[in-house]
């Protein structure tokens, strides 16, 4: 059995939760989910199965869109509704500089890796450095924010701001450390609480199920999954250079190559050779399955 389960993950599970209900539905070991979801955060989540585990890495790399409420007025250590809270403020902020803020963090810029996540420092976990209490420096990752809008209104209760917002980015950003640097722009405190992954990739919420509706026949085909990738149907002298994992010639003209047999069999993914862009090397052997 080799496909990908489109998950619809509920509130106060993990990833990993999800991961073990599928191992029991399709009684192998050999599954992987594609992007850690926190468990106060709903949405897409992405299950491999069997030969699909390979893709992984690349289906988690792709771009993601989140829904998140955005709490002014409140800090914890968790940057999230979750943690333990360190401040309460109240806010004064205009909606024309919320709007105003929001736009400016489009583009590129340093996130700081929040202290609650699973990032290794020195081979030792962040959350685990934050549970002793010993202090490290976190480190940075250059994230891209394609798109932010506001999707709410701006609501003012309890000495608390509250809005939505939707936000577009790429591998590696934490919507939590973005809400946190929003609010520090802003020159406030803020938490993020609320969140839902609306998108992975070209896969989104409404292609989803929930892990209690889900039945075997819900399993996407490798075919499917890689619909997005252009498509090369090899001859026999072809077909034999790529199940060997033989660097090709790139007269396609394309980044990324998928190509199958005349049986539709897929059987590898390729991709730009970085020592020469005039070829094309193996990105994932999968060696001609549907």
């Amino acid at each position: 059995m080799n496909g990908v389960f489109l998950i619809d993950k509920d509130m106060d599970c993990t990833s990993r939760d999800v991961v073990n209900e599928i191992v029991k539905k399709v009684e192998t070991s050999k599954v992987g989910h594609t992007g850690t979801l926190d468990p106060m955060a709903t949405g897409v989540l992405m299950v491999c199965v069997g030969k699909a585990t390979k893709l992984v890495d690349i289906l988690t790399s792709k771009t993601k869109e989140y829904e998140a409420e955005i709490t002014l007025g409140i800090d914890t250590d968790t940057y999230d509704i979750t943690g333990n809270v360190l401040k309460r403020e109240r806010p004064n902020v205009s909606d024309d500089e919320i709007i105003n803020t929001l736009k400016s963090f489009i583009g590129e810029y340093n996130q700081e890796v929040p202290i609650y996540s699973a990032v290794k420092v020195n081979g030792k976990k962040l959350y685990e450095y934050a549970r002793e209490g010993i202090k490290v420096d976190l480190p940075k990752r250059l994230v891209s924010i394609y798109n932010l809008d506001l999707i709410s209104p701006i609501k003012r209760e309890n000495n608390q701001i509250i809005f939505k917002i939707k936000v577009l980015v790429s591998k590696g950003t934490y919507i939590r450390s973005l809400v946190h640097d929003i609010a520090l722009k802003l020159g406030t405190c803020g938490i993020m609480s609320s969140l839902r992954r609306t998108k992975l990739g070209n896969i989104s919420i409404d292609q989803c199920k929930k892990i209690d509706d889900l039945r075997l026949s819900d399993m996407l085909s490798l075919k499917e999954v890689l619909a997005d990738y252009p498509c090369i149907l090899t001859d026999e002298l072809l077909k034999k250079d790529i199940l060997n994992g033989k660097i090709i010639e790139n007269t396609y003209g394309k980044d990324y190559i998928v190509f199958m047999d005349n049986e539709e069999n897929i059987l590898a993914l390729y991709h730009t050779y970085e020592k020469d862009h005039t070829k094309l090397k193996p990105l994932v052997m999968l060696g001609g399955i549907k």
